[in-house]
């Protein structure tokens, strides 16, 4: 069954639409590891040609304009985490290895581990140098807030978070593929995902800067 979004942001898509310098996006994880990690189409499930395309591309005419990019540091541990899995599929595919076996993989294969942490550093590398940090402070207010934000938008636990640390820093527009924050009022949502745009033309949510 196709996922039924209640748009509440504003929707910008990104393929018809030109950066500005006054812009400030933050970039959701998923765009930074399409964009940054080399092995992200590896995966037993590939991204497919619009995201390994349409971002870089949009992030690229962002850069050109000299718009702010921002990273949330929450978004290493997300990164960490897909960059492991991936590598674990890669591995599996190669060798025979059962995926499943997550924590032998771990402990029992470190030149794996030390490729591992390689990606990682390289991909945070990058992302330093491309965006400015938002800073995170998970802490009872926070948590509280985010859960609060949990009760009425339909996001995962990373992006309550998230959310959390750009509305602190007044941060308005994302550039993310994720359709949860469209449902999510109050920003922009900067996408390439067709559902997603269709959902808000249908919803008098697209809007052409």
């Amino acid at each position: 069954m196709p996922v039924q979004y209640s748009i509440q942001a504003n929707v910008v898509d990104i393929r018809h639409d030109l950066p500005k310098p006054d812009d400030a996006f933050l970039i959701d994880t998923n765009v930074w590891y399409w964009m940054t990690y080399n092995r992200a189409s590896q995966t037993d499930r590939p991204p497919r040609s619009y995201q390994v395309n349409d971002y870089p591309a949009y992030i690229s005419k962002a850069i050109s304009v000299k718009a702010r990019l921002h990273r949330c540091e929450l978004s290493l541990a997300e990164l960490a985490h897909l960059i492991e899995r991936t590598e674990l599929e890669i591995f599996a595919k190669a060798s025979g290895f059962d995926k499943n076996k997550k924590k032998e993989f771990r402990h029992n294969y470190p030149l794996e581990r030390a490729n591992i942490l390689a990606g990682i550093q390289t991909t945070w590398g990058q992302i330093k140098s491309m965006a400015a940090p938002v800073e995170a402070m998970v802490n009872e207010t926070t948590a509280d807030a985010a859960l609060a934000r949990f009760q009425t938008q339909l996001l995962e636990g990373y992006d309550l978070f998230i959310l959390e640390a750009t509305a602190k820093a007044g941060i308005v527009q994302v550039i993310t593929d994720d359709g949860d924050f469209a449902t999510v009022p109050g920003i922009q949502v900067f996408t390439s995902n067709k559902r997603v745009i269709l959902a808000a033309q249908n919803q008098n949510k697209l809007v052409t800067r």
